[in-house]
């Protein structure tokens, strides 16, 4: 037929930018199993008093949805603010926040605004792997930096590497994920000395489960450092995971930067104005918090108990191993969910994560586990004995 063009079957068959070719988009297995523990979300439902006050706030914005919402996010900026201050032993200004949605939206912007065509980012893998999908996303070059063998941070190395390759990115994720381990203060600062020396690059830091560490956040580092950014959600320590807010704090002309590429009204009213109620009743999810806190320190000790090997964790999640021999973690991840739990195969050979949940679903998961190692009385099988 005159004018008919190939069919196209898929993305390949599009005029796609050779760097997306091939590649996966960012997801996890969502299965309609009786215990979930793979996305890291927070188990507990918002209090009713919190979804009553939702309810009154977007009830008001409703009222406005035939105009724009505040293009600044002012308001909701201010109580970010008052909330950092409170939390994070720093005082932070309206000044010194952004608000996105999510957590991967502010590091769009960043990367929008510092990264991009002839730009490179690097990050420390095993990490978020958003950092490196998003960097591709917005045409940054993304490099790989060193870790030791327990997930920490190889700095002598990192420092090498950023001297080499001048990042004009740097992004370190504490507490880590998929790990669980936190990067100490005097790491983060000899990176950030490092990233000034070789280029200058900007310095986020990601912070999404700061509020599960047993240590504190690193925002007071912001003072006198004008390229280092933190980044916060509300979606885990607020049990938000469905509104998608994530915000920044840094120096107030890298706030006015990222506005340079934000969409216009890229916050909807409803979303602000539900951010602003659970921002009201932060000491009741802070409770919820600490629960959490509880329940995955008891997830090391008992994993460790029972003869897993576990890396200390900071976050709202475990990760647990080592599994060796026929089919590896993959293989283990299939027989806790035969057992009706989910957990999450990062593609970490010998490694799984779980997510902490509540009481009830943890002993489930504890379960499947013993009996993934043939537990007995008092005397596990060791993993790496084990097939799967």
């Amino acid at each position: 037929m005159e004018g008919s063009r190939e069919q196209v079957t898929g993305i390949d068959d599009l005029p796609v930018r050779d760097e997306l070719r091939g590649k996966s988009p960012y997801g996890a297995p969502q299965l309609d199993v009786p215990v979930r523990l793979n996305t890291n979300e927070n188990p507990y439902p918002l209090p009713e008093a919190l979804v009553e006050r939702i309810a009154e706030r977007v009830r008001e914005a409703a009222r406005n949805l035939n105009r724009y919402p505040d293009r600044d996010v002012v308001e909701l900026r201010t109580e970010l603010a008052k909330y950092l201050t409170k939390t994070g032993n720093h005082r932070v200004g309206v000044e010194n926040v952004w608000a996105a949605n999510g957590s991967n939206e502010v590091i769009q912007q960043l990367l929008q605004t510092f990264g991009g065509p002839g730009r490179t980012a690097i990050g420390f893998e095993p990490s978020y792997s958003m950092h490196a999908l998003i960097a591709r996303g917005t045409g940054t070059g993304w490099i790989s930096g060193p870790r030791h063998e327990d997930f920490t941070i190889d700095l002598a190395a990192a420092q090498r590497w950023i001297a080499e390759n001048k990042p004009d990115v740097v992004f370190i994720t504490t507490p880590n994920n998929p790990t669980g381990n936190a990067v100490p203060p005097e790491t983060v600062l000899a990176l950030y000395e490092a990233a000034q020396t070789a280029k200058p690059s900007m310095v986020i830091v990601d912070e999404a489960y700061i509020e599960f560490s047993h240590g504190d956040s690193l925002l007071p580092l912001l003072e006198g450092r004008p390229n280092l950014v933190v980044s916060r959600t509300m979606s885990k320590a607020f049990g938000a995971a469905g509104l998608r807010l994530g915000y920044l704090a840094a120096h107030p002309a890298v706030v006015d930067a990222v506005q340079l590429v934000r969409l216009p009204y890229h916050l909807s009213a409803v979303t602000q104005a539900t951010a602003l109620a659970a921002l009201e009743h932060t000491d009741t999810l802070l409770g919820y918090v600490e629960q959490l806190k509880g329940e995955r320190d008891r997830l090391v000790g008992e994993l460790r108990a029972i003869g897993y090997e576990v890396v200390e964790s900071d976050a709202n999640f475990v990760q647990f191993g080592r599994f060796e021999g026929e089919g590896g973690s993959h293989a283990a991840w299939q027989k806790i969910l035969d057992r009706g739990v989910l957990v999450r195969d990062n593609g970490i050979p010998g490694w799984l994560r779980v997510s902490a949940g509540t009481p009830k679903e943890n002993d489930a998961f504890l379960d499947a586990v013993r009996e993934l190692l043939g537990f007995v009385g008092d005397t596990p099988t060791p993993p790496k004995e084990q097939s799967a």
